[in-house]
């Protein structure tokens, strides 16, 4: 979105992964296979003891924070990829979901209420039908639909190269304006890994790296250590303990 802006309309459908999961080699192999290819943090410890039986919950939890405006929407995503995939949290209870919509800011009160509702429950039954019409796909897949109809997929293994390529022969026109800075880019989305620091902020090489630490040397961002990496995230001070 930082290079395309509004030319692109994001819609989140819910792919469900598993309605339960059983053995959890393959997705563990799957985890650190694009976690070598990509460089982003993770943490696979989570299937080792007291796993989550399923991922339906946390999708029918997106579906209920979705309530709450596109803002909402998206932090609380983040909140739940981050939490399982990095903080070993067993997200799939409505007291776990509940409190990753208190970290993502929500209305703690609303999305309760929303967590209940039938509504919620169709919305994501709509969303497992649209993505079974589209055949064995890997999760997560972008679609790019262009106005005339025509459809560019890529997976979420693909790279952001990938994505852009689809993206423009979908119709997409990438903007013209200058990539914002690392800490411009944290206070816009948030906490951050430095694979993402680079693609955003188009720092390639060590350069995203070089500049995050030198800034973690300043006491402007805080690493957040994990498995196999960091992430980062801004507002940092002896204060609070820095990095």
């Amino acid at each position: 979105m930082v290079e395309f802006g509004g030319d692109l309309e994001i819609t989140y459908v819910m792919g469900g992964l598993a309605r339960e999961f059983g053995d959890p080699t393959p997705l563990v192999m799957s985890w650190l296979e694009d976690a070598a290819s990509s460089g982003m943090p993770v943490d696979p410890r989570i299937w080792s003891a007291d796993a989550p039986r399923s991922s339906y919950p946390a999708c029918i939890a997106f579906r209920a924070a979705a309530e709450q405006g596109r803002d909402a929407a998206e932090r609380y995503l983040r909140a739940l990829r981050e939490g399982i995939m990095c903080h070993r949290r067993k997200l799939d209870g409505p007291e776990a979901l509940v409190e990753e919509a208190r970290r993502a800011g929500l209305d703690v009160k609303r999305f309760r209420i929303d967590l209940e509702s039938n509504a919620i429950l169709e919305g994501f039954g709509a969303d497992l039908e649209e993505t079974r019409a589209l055949g064995e796909v890997r999760l997560p897949t972008l679609r790019f639909l262009a106005d005339d109809g025509g459809e560019r997929r890529a997976t979420g293994a693909d790279g952001y190269e990938a994505w852009r390529a689809a993206a423009v022969a979908a119709g997409a026109t990438p903007g013209s304006g200058s990539p914002p800075d690392v800490v411009a880019a944290l206070l816009r989305f948030g906490r951050m890994a430095t694979p993402e620091l680079a693609a955003v902020c188009d720092l390639p090489g060590p350069r995203a790296g070089a500049e995050v630490w030198r800034l973690a040397s300043e006491w402007r961002v805080t690493r957040v250590p994990v498995l196999f990496g960091e992430l980062w995230e801004g507002g940092a001070g002896p204060a609070n303990g820095g990095h």
